[in-house]
């Protein structure tokens, strides 16, 4: 098996691929951790969940700041309904990451297939990874605001 830091490079390339392509924002990566608990780091996560290789659940949380930044990128003016558009946009986004990190692991032998991303919202929300696993947590800056990417599988 490969270690976590291994196992986040794929995560990484994904993250900044998708938002400087989908928003013109390129974030930068802090160094993965372990995260202790489930509190989410940010204002409005999407959760995934994988399953193939190994069970497990891929997220993306990102403080409010930095989500509105994302939803003006990609949508320009033509904002309608911001909380709709911020689900709809940290969803999308959530899902292109899992599936580039997705085909990266599978470079590494690791096949994982991913579930339709829920969008949870709220200030101290929680985020549900299904295993037991250690969850690695890879912070990111933006000049928006900052994001964290998780994952975890057993």
């Amino acid at each position: 098996m490969s270690s976590g830091i291994e196992v986040a490079k794929p995560f990484v390339a994904a993250t900044i691929n998708v938002l400087s392509t989908m928003a013109g924002i390129t974030p930068t990566a802090g160094p993965p951790y372990v995260k202790k608990n489930n509190v989410a780091k940010g204002d409005v996560s999407a959760v995934i969940g994988i399953t193939g290789h190994k069970n497990g659940t891929i997220s993306v949380t990102f403080t409010k700041k930095c989500a509105i930044a994302l939803v003006k990128a990609m949508l320009g003016d033509d904002i309608q309904d911001i909380v709709q558009d911020i689900k709809d946009a940290v969803g999308e986004v959530t899902n292109m990451i899992s599936g580039q990190a997705r085909a990266g692991l599978a470079e590494m032998g690791m096949t994982f297939r991913g579930a339709t991303p829920s969008v949870i919202m709220g200030d101290g929300h929680t985020i549900s990874h299904v295993t037991k696993a250690p969850i690695i947590a890879i912070p990111f800056g933006t000049p928006h605001g900052d994001f964290t990417v998780e994952f975890c599988f057993e």
